[in-house]
């Protein structure tokens, strides 16, 4: 399985994560979130490689994250996840994801350690 890097071009640390990661050399795949989002269980087996429930893995102060009633604490994980489906500015990132483990490039360097 290759590494994969859930990557905003427009985002500073998103370009720098994968900076970083084409320094060491590393082969992965690159896919812009915002043009392909991750599917519901795609998020579901990232979020369980991160160890992080849904409201952790998004972004609260993006505008539709309250636009969309995201801000809702009754929402189910279910319902969080979808949200994220919907709205992938939501997400988080950048995200490295390397066999069973993945993690959030904030700082860069970060996702070095599930290498």
């Amino acid at each position: 399985m290759s590494i994969k890097i859930y990557h905003n071009p427009r985002c500073g640390k998103s370009r720098q994560t994968l900076k970083l990661l084409q320094e060491q050399g590393i082969d992965l795949e690159v896919i812009e979130y915002l043009k392909t989002p991750p599917s519901a269980e795609e998020l579901k087996d990232i979020l369980l490689k991160l160890g992080m429930e849904p409201r952790e893995l998004m972004r609260k102060k993006e505008a539709d994250y309250k636009a969309s009633g995201l801000d809702d604490q009754t929402l189910d994980r279910q319902a969080l996840i979808n949200g994220m489906v919907d709205h992938p500015i939501l997400i988080e990132r950048p995200i490295v994801v390397a066999y069973d483990k993945a993690a959030i490039g904030r700082p860069p360097e970060a996702v070095l350690a599930i290498l």
